[in-house]
């Protein structure tokens, strides 16, 4: 068995994913072209040539913009069966997806239209693929708390395909405790959380994350290494970190892959995982990531079955479930 054989073959979840940062360039074309959607790009290869960023916002810029293609129940679901069908292929066993209520609603998208869409895929990809998905409402941070309260009271009859709520978006600029209330009333709902901090944002956006709007796992998370105090404590209370390293690179959180700290992260103990984040846009899905993470930081088999197991600890899955995932990746042989 090859390394690339045994890498699909571990049974993962991806943790850090953004359905819409999913939207391949020829799907958002076919989407477009079905709802009357004018694009300013003539094609898909000038699209492509548009993903060159600089930092976050000029990702989000043009984020956005491909995801004003989508109206309608129909498009929600060809969106996540598409990365869903991707997943299986990738060894994805489990997703926990972000989706952004808010970015379709601002073009009047019902919300009745995002979810039920969403979870039509996610019910076939059970019954088809036997890959299980949960949604996790992530509200945009560059907007007020007020909206984000509507965004939660306006979901509310959805939330039985709902794990957790999430905050995403413009980082700096946009601390965590910001939206403290508003994750207050989603846990006194029952829901959990997460939250995207120290990805531009310093680490004491890190801290708020945990201690204002306490999240179960932090997204990305990386420049906690930057807080020794931090990293202490993340490794001792085994708080997951949702890493996705193309992603960084794309994004100039690190200027090269071999200087990302994945490898540090994973060797002092942490409970970090591998995802790929806005793979449409980022160039790899979680397959690509593991192993474009191994060749640059030297990463070995073990670390890849560790990887894979952090994935599962760290995931919102039942425990029976958890201690089958497990005993597949121990029951699977390593190349030498």
């Amino acid at each position: 068995m090859t390394i690339e054989h045994y890498v699909r073959a571990l049974p993962k979840a991806e943790l850090h994913l953004h359905i819409e940062g999913t939207l391949e360039p020829e799907l958002l074309f076919e989407i477009g072209r079905r709802n009357k959607v004018k694009l300013r790009y003539p094609g898909v290869a000038e699209l492509k040539r548009a993903y060159e960023f600089s930092d976050l916002q000029s990702f989000l810029d043009i984020y956005y913009e491909g995801a004003a293609v989508l109206l309608k129940d129909r498009d929600f679901h060809d969106l996540a069966w598409a990365y869903l069908s991707r997943a299986k292929m990738d060894g994805v066993r489990h997703a926990e997806i972000f989706f952004d209520p808010q970015t379709h609603t601002s073009r009047n998208v019902p919300v009745e239209a995002i979810v039920e869409g969403l979870s039509a895929a996610m019910k076939r990809a059970q019954r088809e693929l036997h890959v299980s998905a949960r949604l996790i409402l992530c509200f945009l941070r560059h907007l007020d708390e007020d909206e984000a309260f509507e965004t939660l009271r306006r979901s509310r009859r959805y939330w039985e395909f709902f794990e957790a709520v999430g905050l995403d978006s413009s980082e700096n600029g946009h601390p965590p405790k910001k939206f403290e209330r508003v994750f207050a009333m989603a846990r006194s709902e029952g829901l959990k959380a997460v939250a995207h901090a120290g990805e531009e944002g310093p680490p004491e956006y890190v801290r708020e994350a945990l201690d204002l709007l306490k999240v179960s796992r932090v997204d990305h998370g990386v420049r906690s290494a930057e807080d020794p105090e931090l990293l202490e404590r993340l490794a001792r209370e085994r708080i997951p970190l949702t890493v996705c390293p193309l992603s960084n690179v794309k994004l100039r959180v690190f200027s090269d892959l071999r200087d990302h700290n994945l490898g540090e992260l994973l060797r002092r103990g942490l409970c970090v995982t591998v995802n790929s984040d806005d793979p449409a846009y980022f160039g790899g899905y979680v397959l690509e990531n593991f192993l474009a993470a191994r060749t640059a930081l030297g990463l070995s088999a073990r670390d890849m079955a560790q990887l894979a197991r952090n994935s599962i600890e760290a995931s919102f899955l039942p425990e029976a479930d958890k201690s089958r995932l497990y005993a597949e990746i121990a029951a699977l042989p390593a190349p030498e």
